[in-house]
């Protein structure tokens, strides 16, 4: 194989092989996801692009493919494994059927110009608008936003680069002050690269008032909350910025896994409240997941969709589920890859060549892990097994065993990999 050119993975023989067996149980959840309308599927594939770096988004992955090969391959592993995850989704069934088989024929989840064209033309799914352009909005000028950590700085830039007021709080005078050096030098590093110029960096830094009072942010028109991914600890801050944030305020969660329901019924707003997944480092990533909630009003939701643009992000819609939508897609995959592991099937060298080497992803699945943290891996595959009851998402014992033995990944320089 290396003689031709190719890259050799050693596996044993079962359907799907690597490749295939990881790759197509997450197209099926993706089908699975649009299926139940939980999101549009120009959404769908913009998260997993802009999320998770992929080159392309599942739903347009499978319309390159071909959804009658999709098909056959899903059924084949189905047989084999018998685990649900693999049993094809009945839309996929239906499209085959119907003849809706993708690029070449010209029609799958998307429409294209002609067979075996990539050009996607507008048909019936697709939106007049996207979210937040049709309908009236709220006027946003001032920012809060309240934290001190990496996530909570990173949005504070986002949004004094764009034009808005912040106000960033943290705990003490001293660590809101910090908070603000540490914006200070991500522009610094921006002016050195060649994508501020000096006085837009200044301009920027200008824009942000560090401050040690909730009481600060009562004229923020958008407060976002970027505080440690603990429910009791967000719902006491919910429910104080209740009490101090003007009527009309919109009242954000920047939480990756956590119900923001819960947030809103902390308190007596809850129409006004809403989740705005960033993704770290916010400054350089492009995604934005927009979470409304059974209450959460739409102009509300129209507003958050026009700041993103405004911030020059890519928002994407979703109700308030479990994992929004990348984590829901990407960990199921991820534990999948750690069973395969556990099942002695393959190495995890070979594994994260395969999925690089073969699927074109940036990383591989325990490259990713090891990145990620494999506690915090392990803690949203129990949310997502939680809420949705499913057995294919119980946490693969062997990343359980990895989470008790302290080997977190990168950040303990031991997980599936080590590092010096």
């Amino acid at each position: 194989a290396k003689r031709i050119g190719k890259t050799p993975v050693v596996i044993g023989d079962r359907a799907g092989f690597i490749a295939n067996a990881l790759l197509f149980g997450y197209l099926n959840h993706a089908v699975r996801m649009f299926e139940s309308h939980y999101a549009t599927r120009e959404d769908l594939d913009a998260a997993m692009r802009f999320g998770c770096g992929y080159p392309m988004g599942p739903l347009q992955l499978l319309d390159l493919i071909g959804l009658d090969t999709a098909y056959e391959i899903l059924d084949s592993m189905y047989r084999q494994s018998r685990d649900r995850l693999h049993a094809p989704a009945p839309l996929l069934k239906q499209m085959v059927s119907a003849g809706l088989l993708g690029r070449k024929v010209g029609r799958g989840f998307y429409t294209y110009d002609r067979p075996d064209s990539p050009n996607v033309v507008d048909d019936h799914l697709t939106p007049r608008s996207k979210a937040g352009e049709d309908g009236p909005t709220r006027q946003v000028r001032t920012v809060g936003v309240v934290g001190t950590g990496t996530m909570a700085t990173g949005i504070a830039e986002v949004f004094a680069k764009s034009g808005y007021d912040v106000v960033l709080r943290g705990r003490s005078q001293e660590k809101a002050e910090a908070a603000l050096g540490k914006v200070r030098k991500s522009l610094e590093r921006a002016v050195a690269k060649g994508k501020l110029t000096e006085d837009e960096a200044a301009a920027a830094a200008g824009r942000i008032r560090p401050v040690a009072e909730l009481a600060e942010l009562a004229d923020a028109d958008l407060v976002v909350e970027a505080v440690a991914e603990d429910l009791e600890v967000k719902r006491g801050l919910f429910a104080e910025l209740d009490a101090v944030v003007k009527q009309g305020a919109i009242l954000a969660t920047t939480t990756s896994s956590l119900p923001v329901v819960e947030c809103a019924a902390a308190t007596k707003r809850p129409a006004d409240v809403v989740g705005m997944h960033f993704f770290n480092p916010a400054p350089v990533m492009k995604l934005v997941e927009v979470v409304h909630t059974i209450n959460t009003a739409p102009d509300v939701v129209a507003t958050v969709n026009a700041v993103c643009r405004q911030t020059g992000k890519v928002a994407v819609n979703c109700a308030d589920r479990a994992g929004f939508i990348v984590n829901a897609l990407l960990f199921p995959y991820l534990n999948d890859a750690v069973k395969m592991l556990q099942a002695h099937y393959a190495e995890a060298a070979d594994i994260d060549t395969a999925m690089k080497v073969g699927c074109s992803l940036p990383m591989g699945p325990f490259e990713l892990l090891d990145v990620v943290g494999l506690d915090v891996a392990l803690a949203i595959q129990r949310t997502l097994y939680n809420e949705f009851r499913e057995p294919g998402f119980a946490p693969a014992p062997l990343l359980e065993h990895l989470v008790t033995a302290g080997r977190l990944g990168r950040k303990t320089g031991k997980g599936f990999w080590e590092y010096n």
